[in-house]
């Protein structure tokens, strides 16, 4: 199983751009399927960006490609989430995730779950 961690939250103004960082560990990450989902306070956790194991295919949520970006070095044991544009309906936790299945869908199993990284978008 991947283990995860992310980082890179904080808080921005609207406009502005953040990088998430997922550092994954364990042995079938360069096999792993990766995503990200996020959670706001009150609603589902939804969603943002998966990639597949060799980077090659990508997916995004609904409105959301064109302003965030997912990316994976498989020599670091890295995943990456450029967000730009961002918009004070981005604030949530987001979390990096291993996935079970592949990444033709919007709605991707999940194998694992990082603890979550806290970004704020200020009007």
């Amino acid at each position: 199983q991947v283990q995860l961690v992310e980082s890179g939250g904080g808080l921005v103004q609207a406009g502005g751009s953040l990088r998430l960082s997922c550092a994954a560990s364990g042995r079938s990450f360069s096999s792993s399927n990766m995503g990200w989902f996020r959670q706001a306070p009150g609603k589902e956790r939804e969603f943002v960006a998966s990639i597949s194991w060799s980077g090659m295919t990508t997916n995004y949520g609904d409105s959301l490609k064109g302003r965030f970006t997912i990316s994976r070095d498989n020599a670091k044991t890295m995943v990456y989430l450029q967000m730009n544009s961002l918009k004070p309906e981005d604030t949530a936790v987001y979390y990096c995730a291993a996935l079970a299945g592949g990444v033709y869908t919007t709605t991707p199993r999940v194998a694992s779950w990082g603890q979550g990284t806290q970004v704020t978008v200020s009007s």
